[in-house]
């Protein structure tokens, strides 16, 4: 039996719609929900209790839209606050690090990574474990051994690139200028491999390659999830039958602004009708 109900997604900001693109893409038949906390964002500068409150805020709003599964569309939420949304929720919750981290231990050459995030979530140090766990997975499965017997790591905060993103400034002297200051150290290191982990810097990809050069890899891992939520629909029986298909957009700031930034990214007429809307009066206990 079909279930129509909206796949709800959430991020710190307009982030999240990098992944929402390739779920709508791979999904078009499924109607979604996206929040986009920006008046509190961003996440990243802010402490391990307050990432954890938002989270859980932001799910119970999402909760309130009788949606069927919950996307969590950053990876500083990821990282702090997948475990206690996965125990509170009464649907699937869906995570951006791991299948991240798994398209980045697939995709090395020569098994130089590099991981750029947010503050909170290069200190909290979970994304390089999740890429060491798949790395050692595929290792055990026989599968590109010879770069991931070289496994090395180097991450780097660029907390500028979330307010770059934002903006809307994705592609100017500005964007160049923070990239170049952010990504000397990971060229210098020779990564081949780089991991996007957070959602708002897919925004800045065509700036990061740019700075970085062809030869390396950039891992977007909205791809990855979108295909994770595929899967775990299928296993849930939670699949719609594309019938009365709907897009609604939320947001904590102001809706014009929201809506003037991301369609140039997310594009077909949309984001529209966005709707302006505080999520901080529920109450969570962390």
């Amino acid at each position: 039996m079909a279930d129509n109900r909206p796949i709800g997604v959430f991020d710190s900001g307009i982030g999240g719609l990098t992944v929402l693109r390739e779920i709508i893409a791979r999904l078009p038949s499924e109607s979604t929900v996206y929040f986009g906390d920006d008046g509190r964002a961003p996440y990243g500068s802010k402490s391990h209790d307050t990432i954890i409150r938002y989270s859980l805020q932001d799910m119970a709003f999402l909760e309130g839209k009788d949606v069927k599964m919950i996307v969590v569309a950053c990876n500083t939420a990821s990282t702090h606050a997948y475990k206690a949304l996965k125990e509170r929720s009464k649907v699937p919750v869906v995570e951006v690090v791991y299948p991240g981290a798994r398209a980045a231990v697939e995709k090395t050459r020569s098994g130089r990574i590099g991981i750029i995030a947010t503050n909170a979530t290069v200190s909290s140090g979970l994304y390089e474990t999740a890429v060491r766990e798949q790395a050692q997975i595929l290792l055990n499965e026989g599968r590109n051994t010879e770069a991931l017997d070289k496994l090395s790591i180097i991450q780097q905060a660029c907390p500028l690139f979330v307010s770059l993103a934002e903006e809307g400034w994705w592609d100017d002297e500005v964007a160049t200028l923070a990239a170049e200051r952010y990504l000397t150290p990971l060229k210098e290191f020779g990564v081949d491999t780089l991991v996007l982990a957070c959602t708002h810097y897919p925004l800045l990809a065509g700036t990061i390659s740019k700075v970085m050069g062809p030869d390396v890899t950039l891992i977007n891992s909205g791809v990855s999830v979108a295909s994770v939520v595929e899967r775990k629909l299928r296993e849930n029986d939670l699949l719609s039958d594309g019938m009365n298909v709907f897009r609604e957009f939320y947001t904590s700031d102001d809706a014009s602004k929201f809506e003037s930034v991301a369609s140039p990214f997310l594009g077909s007429g949309l984001p529209s009708g966005t709707k302006k809307v505080t999520v901080d009066h529920f109450e969570v206990g962390v």
